[in-house]
C-alpha cells in the first residue's frame, strides 16, 4: 500500500440499511453508478462493505455476506481491474473468502479482532494489510461501554498492545483506525479529533473514517444528508494532523481538501528546512 501522499478511501455500502442512505447499492446498476462516480471523483482506493455496523442493522449471514461481495467486486474488476479494495468485515473467514476468491487487497476490521478470534491468525496466514479499529462490544453494545480514564490514552493502549501481537505473528502492514463513533461519545470523539496527532506514537499509518458520522450531525442538529460540510471540515482537520488515509462517502469533497491542505503544506523558497 502506497501512502507517500494521503489516500482517498471511497465507500462502497452493498447493503439495504446503512446508516446514510445516499451509500446504499443493493443491486448491480446501482453498484456500477455508484463506482464509477467514485473513480470519476478521484477515490485511490473502494472499501466495500456487506454488513452494516450501525446499531440495530440487520443480522447478515457469512454466505449472504459473501455474495454481496462477490457481486460488488465484478463490477469494479471490470470498470477498474487494478482498484485497490479493502473489505470492512470483521468474520475471519469472509475476509479469507474476500482476498483469496475475489483479489481484494486489504482487510478492514472494525473489530480490531475482538469480534472473531481467528481474524489476526487469517490476516497472518494472508499477508494483506491489515486496518486495525478500536472498538468495545460489538455494535449493539458499544454506546454503552464509553468509560474511559483517558480516551486518546487508552484508545492508543488498546491499539499498541494489538499491534505489538499482529508483529509477533509476523503482520508489519498495519494501519490503524481510532474508531470514532465507536464506543466513544461525542466529546470523545472530539478529543480524540484535538489530539490525534498523539496517534502518530505507535508509527503507523493513520486512517481516519468521520464521514457524515452523528458526531457531525448531532453537532449541527441536521442529518446524515445534510453532514458534508461538516464531514470536510473534520477531514481538514484530520489532514492537517498527519491522516494518511481518509475514509469518505464523498470522495470529490474529499480529493479537494487533500489538494488545498498539500499547498499548505508544500516547502516554500527560502523557508528554514
Amino acid at each position: 500500500m502506497t501512502l507517500s501522499e494521503p489516500q482517498v478511501m471511497g465507500i462502497l455500502n452493498v447493503t439495504p440499511d446503512s446508516f446514510y442512505a445516499g451509500s446504499r447499492c443493493d443491486t448491480t446498476d446501482a453498484i456500477e453508478k455508484r463506482v464509477g462516480q467514485m473513480l470519476d471523483e478521484g477515490a485511490d482506493m473502494i472499501d466495500i462493505g456487506a454488513y452494516s455496523t450501525r446499531p440495530g442493522a440487520a443480522v447478515v449471514t457469512p454466505n449472504e455476506e459473501k455474495v454481496r461481495l462477490a457481486r460488488a467486486m465484478e463490477v469494479i474488476r471490470r470498470v477498474s481491474p487494478h482498484k485497490v479494495t479493502s473489505v470492512d468485515t470483521f468474520r475471519a473467514d469472509v475476509a479469507q473468502y474476500a482476498v483469496e476468491q475475489l483479489g481484494i487487497d486489504i482487510i478492514n476490521d472494525v473489530s480490531g479482532g475482538t469480534l472473531d478470534s481467528a481474524m489476526f491468525a487469517t490476516v497472518a496466514r494472508l499477508q494483506v494489510p491489515y486496518i486495525l479499529m478500536h472498538m468495545r462490544g460489538t455494535p449493539a453494545t458499544m454506546q454503552q461501554l464509553t468509560d474511559y480514564d483517558d480516551v486518546v490514552d487508552d484508545v492508543i493502549a488498546d491499539l499498541r498492545a494489538k499491534l505489538e501481537t499482529l508483529h509477533g505473528m509476523g503482520v508489519s502492514d498495519v494501519v490503524i483506525d481510532p474508531g470514532f463513533g465507536f464506543a466513544k461519545t461525542v466529546q470523545q470523539n472530539y478529543e480524540m479529533m484535538a489530539r490525534l496527532e498523539e496517534f502518530h506514537r505507535l508509527n503507523a499509518p493513520l486512517l481516519v473514517g468521520i464521514s457524515r458520522k452523528s458526531m457531525i450531525y448531532k453537532v449541527l442538529d441536521c442529518t446524515p444528508e445534510e453532514a458534508l460540510n461538516g464531514t470536510t471540515v473534520l477531514n481538514t482537520v484530520a489532514l492537517l494532523a498527519g491522516a494518511h488515509i481518509l475514509r469518505v462517502h464523498d470522495v470529490r469533497a474529499a480529493v479537494q481538501a487533500r489538494t488545498l491542505v498539500q499547498l499548505i503544506n508544500a516547502p516554500r523558497p527560502g523557508a528554514p528546512s
